[in-house]
């Protein structure tokens, strides 16, 4: 696997794991939608991850939990730009949290650095776009839609199935011209997953992450963690945000996408000098 992650003009070390805040410029998103949904304050936030210790800023402006409703390709971009024209001016790189060919077109005349697809780049003509405008891709495993995929979800070998789907995606991407060190893969934890399917892909993680390329895991404040600690609000499941991240972090993770940037950060320093 590649030591350095090429993002846009950026160069992103991988012997120590990166922290991915997220901003979501969302009415309606799991954990904290409405929260940042006016451009300014999701301008603010975004500053203040940085200021926390981001090393990457994930910006997405369609809800994708568990039976949301589809944005139209309209809506998603009047909520993005106002905020993306802000964001990139900040220093560190900037991805955009999309499934749909239209916005990463629109995305990409700004310097963002990746496009973070929950669909793995199979919108027609995504792999293209992306390939043209030399960024990053996170390519993600997903059974069926937001709308379906916690409706009874089920694999033979959920392990297996998410890891070949995935290399299968990242071939893809080789083929059309995107470099195998601006590839990552993304399991999907809670994305068409059964707690037990999310377990078997956690015993297996260090499999995926001994790979060809690095991974990004997404554990912040899911409603697993709220069932297992019997949280049910998102924003009380810090510390179980955190003991995810960290487990995922031994594993071989590279990436963390979370919520609470200084809190992991201060985990993964921690992590690094006692672990």
């Amino acid at each position: 696997m590649a030591k350095i992650l090429y993002v846009g003009t950026f160069t992103l070390p991988l012997d120590s794991p990166l922290v991915m805040g997220i901003v979501n410029v969302t009415p309606d998103s799991f954990s904290d939608g409405g929260d940042f949904f006016d451009p300014a304050l999701a301008i603010a936030h975004a500053k203040q991850l940085v200021a926390e210790g981001a090393d990457i800023l994930d910006l997405g402006a369609e809800s994708t939990r568990p039976g949301a409703a589809p944005t139209s390709v309209d809506e998603e971009l009047q909520r993005l730009l106002p905020v993306l024209t802000e964001v990139v001016k900040l220093g560190v790189p900037v991805s955009v949290d999309t499934r749909r060919a239209a916005v990463m077109r629109e995305a990409l005349k700004f310097p963002i650095a990746m496009i973070n697809d929950i669909s793995a780049l199979q919108d027609p003509g995504a792999i293209e776009i992306c390939a043209a405008g030399k960024v990053a891709v996170c390519l993600m495993h997903m059974q069926g839609t937001p709308q379906t995929m916690q409706i009874s979800p089920q694999y033979n070998e959920v392990a297996p199935h998410v890891f070949g789907f995935l290399r299968e995606r990242a071939l893809a991407c080789e083929r059309a011209g995107i470099t195998r060190d601006r590839i990552v893969l993304d399991p999907g934890f809670g994305f068409g997953k059964t707690l037990a399917h999310s377990q078997a892909l956690m015993q297996a993680l260090p499999q995926l992450c001994a790979g060809d390329y690095p991974v990004l895991v997404g554990w912040s404040r899911k409603s697993v963690l709220g069932a297992l600690t019997e949280k049910p609000h998102p924003k009380a499941r810090l510390a179980a945000s955190l003991a995810a991240a960290i487990l995922c972090a031994q594993k071989g993770a590279k990436i963390l996408r979370v919520h609470d940037v200084g809190a992991t950060v201060d985990a993964l320093k921690i992590l690094k000098a006692l672990g």
